[in-house]
């Protein structure tokens, strides 16, 4: 639904005041740039189309991290390019044959234009090109690609019709289904598309505790959020905290927390220091986090420590899915952070502070928490 800008009502005896002036201005100014930035969508919907789908697909490359904004879409494309320009081609290609596929299948116009039938598919390229054993700027892997992009739509078509009848999003489910589907078809062994070789660990890892390192903790802390996109360069990952921060400060502040949860996991469990340091401990974790906390539940106190437990248990869940699909050769990816998050959202309880989001309504955590808080208000001047 949206919102028109309020009215302003101008005096102009010569008493007056301006309506801007010094820091007043700014939150009315980043009104426009950050959040969903829907005023600058409704603006398109008169412009070329060229220039709409540019902005589908930007919103698509932001909606990794749940962020609906073409300007985080920028910054995150500067980041892949910052860690690698050849994941960035893959994911950008990703995403167009991604959206210009659910254009094509007449999928709902709205879901397209908010870039969800676009993140699924920047994952699956970016990924595809990651455990490639080809290398960088192996061209013809952009055919693969391209291929198992269009099938994103598919499975996020199919899922939605299925889990929207307890309203619930697909989250990258559809990413784990089609990678999992072309690395378990090509395999390590393929002439044409070999991936990486995925085993169980078969031995104790060697971790002396003296050789923790703090520096390089506190870099896992934005290497974590960057491997959301499978980057492990921290000033990547920064970028994309830079980004997520644009559209909603609540989701950066639970990206960061989340990613933390993760770190502090793998040590419990005394994980091998490199996976931490990879960042392979806090992504799942992040994401998690963010979902839970403002975004897919209203963000109260109580949602809020919610979102801190789940991310202890997708991390937690993580190592074990980690193990297991390792024994038929297969990455994690994103399962763990799906499945955990997915079963909080299905958490039924009768604290009304605890208030699951209709999906039909989800924006960002500060516009969530407005509609909750007003929801809230009409329950109470309710007569019945």
């Amino acid at each position: 639904m949206e919102d028109n800008p309020a009215g302003v009502k101008v005096d102009h005896g010569e008493n007056q005041v301006s309506p801007c002036r010094g820091r007043r201005c700014l939150p009315k100014a980043l009104r426009y740039v950050t959040g969903d930035m829907k005023e600058f969508a409704h603006w398109l919907k008169d412009r070329p189309p060229v220039l709409q789908f540019i902005d589908w697909v930007l919103r698509g490359i932001s909606q990794v991290v749940f962020v609906n904004n073409p300007l985080s879409g920028i910054l995150i494309l500067v980041g892949l390019l910052v860690q690698n320009p050849w994941l960035a081609l893959n994911g950008y290609v990703g995403t167009v044959v991604s959206t210009l596929t659910a254009l094509l299948l007449s999928q709902d116009r709205s879901a397209i234009a908010a870039g969800l039938h676009g993140y699924n598919a920047t994952l699956v390229g970016i990924l595809m090109a990651v455990y490639s054993e080809k290398g960088d700027y192996f061209w013809w892997l952009l055919f693969p690609v391209s291929a198992m992009s269009m099938t994103c739509p598919l499975f996020s078509s199919a899922l939605g019709s299925i889990f929207g009848k307890w309203d619930l999003p697909v989250f990258t489910l559809p990413f784990n289904m089609a990678l999992s589907m072309y690395l378990s078809a090509t395999g390590h062994y393929n002439p044409f598309f070999p991936s990486k070789l995925f085993q169980p660990v078969s031995s104790t890892p060697n971790v002396t505790w003296s050789d923790l390192s703090a520096l390089q903790l506190l870099k896992s802390l934005p290497v974590g959020v960057g491997q959301i996109y499978a980057c492990d360069n921290p000033w990547t990952g920064g970028i994309f905290l830079c980004a997520i921060l644009l559209s909603s400060p609540l989701m950066c502040l639970h990206a960061t927390i989340g990613s933390l949860l993760g770190i502090a996991a793998g040590l419990s469990l005394s994980a091998p220091f490199g996976d931490i340091y990879f960042g392979l401990w806090g992504f799942n974790s992040s994401l998690a986090c963010i979902a839970i906390g403002g975004m897919f539940m209203a963000l109260t106190w109580q949602t809020h420590l919610l979102a801190l437990a789940c991310a202890l248990f997708t991390a937690y869940l993580g190592v074990s899915m980690a193990n297991l699909m390792a024994v038929v050769g297969l990455p994690s990816c994103t399962w763990p952070f799906c499945l955990a998050t997915l079963l909080f959202l299905l958490l039924t309880t009768k604290n009304s502070n605890i208030y699951k989001m209709p999906l039909s309504k989800v924006t960002y955590p500060e516009e969530n928490r407005i509609f909750y808080l007003q929801a809230k208000k009409r329950l109470a001047e309710s007569p019945l």
